[in-house]
């Protein structure tokens, strides 16, 4: 289970660190794709990612066409170097604008790496639906 969030700096060759935590639980190599529905890059297991793609196969052919050219059409498997830094392809950091200074956000069953003023902007402006999320949680 991922969770935290953590902020990482993306050097000039498009790298970053990802938390140890984060890279034990994905293991050795693992899938770096665009999110979904937001403008972030995801990281999620490559035990999930075939799994996901097996229920991708599953749907309708003109849903399971659309999907794959946002999900599988943009993954690509990593694996970090001996100093935990992962290569995040220049598709993916031109699609999330990730340079700089980077979010890492632990989302339960994959991480997501986010521009990090594009996160607290997306936050902010979902404050409504957080709101509601918490009175149905009763919290």
């Amino acid at each position: 289970m991922f969770t935290g969030m953590s902020n990482h700096s993306v050097d000039s060759k498009g790298r970053i660190v990802l938390p140890a935590k984060f890279r034990e639980s994905l293991g050795e190599s693992f899938y770096l794709a665009r999110g979904f529905g937001n403008c972030c890059v995801q990281a999620i297991s490559v035990e999930q990612f075939e799994e996901l793609n097996k229920k991708i196969m599953e749907l309708p052919a003109n849903k399971a066409m659309a999907f794959q050219y946002v999900f599988s059409g943009t993954a690509e498997k990593v694996t970090p170097n001996a100093q935990g830094r992962v290569l995040i392809p220049q598709t993916l950091r031109e699609f999330a604008k990730i340079e700089g200074e980077a979010v890492v956000v632990g989302m339960i069953n994959r991480i997501e790496i986010w521009n990090k003023d594009k996160y607290f902007d997306w936050l902010e402006s979902r404050s409504d639906i957080i709101a509601e999320a918490m009175a149905d949680l009763h919290l």
